[in-house]
């Protein structure tokens, strides 16, 4: 059993997003690419980009929406592979992506395949984003990015483009817990706590949290 994380702040942890060929896992669907930045301490300090090769084609929507093609995939490293190195890369972080639920289904499973389980937790950058930035149009990974005025290259669904941008993402709302409530390091636990609050009970709560 892997070793469960024993310090746990919100600024220390890893990234993540898959790009894959299709929605779920249960139907067949298999990641066709990983992507990841590992955060310590409020910095950017590593990145994991590879595609790997789930054994079949995608269809030409998935070439056509990821802009990854069976051309490329047909000499990338299979997905057994690739993840074994993705778990290595991860170690006993706990584990962020935008849309949480969807990245964290299929790294189960691919996680599955390889008979590996991993120490972390998942926080999800878009459920928070949902309690601390109400009045955004929608809370859509580029959108945010937007909203938030993080400097982008345009570049949407790529694995680790994603992964850099709700990188940049969950920093700033960490940023704005420090300056609207006074919370300064936080723990992961809070984030997650914050994801699965009521909308209208944040403000109150974070006051409450951070003494302000």
């Amino acid at each position: 059993m892997p070793k469960k994380p024993t310090f746990s702040p919100a600024n220390t942890l890893v990234v993540l997003d898959f790009e894959t060929s299709g929605l779920s896992p249960n139907q067949g669907d298999r990641a066709i690419e990983i992507g990841a930045v590992l955060i310590e301490q409020g910095v950017i300090t590593d990145r994991f980009s590879e595609l790997m090769n789930p054994g079949f084609k995608i269809s030409a929507f998935i070439e056509d929406y990821t802009g990854i093609s069976n051309q490329m995939l047909k000499h990338a490293a299979p997905n057994h592979e690739v993840m074994a190195r993705f778990a290595d890369f991860i170690g006993n972080h706990h584990l962020v992506a935008h849309n949480a639920a969807f990245d964290q289904r299929f790294l189960d499973a691919e996680f599955a395949h390889i008979g590996h389980q991993y120490a972390g937790q998942f926080g999800c950058s878009l459920l928070v984003a949902r309690r601390l930035y109400p009045l955004a149009v929608n809370h859509q990974l580029a959108t945010l990015v937007r909203y938030k005025q993080i400097p982008s290259d345009g570049t949407f669904h790529r694995a680790l483009a994603d992964a850099q941008m709700a990188g940049h993402l969950w920093l700033a709302m960490l940023d704005d817990l420090q300056r609207d409530f006074a919370i300064s390091a936080p723990p992961f636990s809070l984030l997650q706590k914050i994801a699965k609050k009521a909308k209208a009970d944040v403000p109150k709560f974070l006051r409450q949290y951070g003494g302000k």
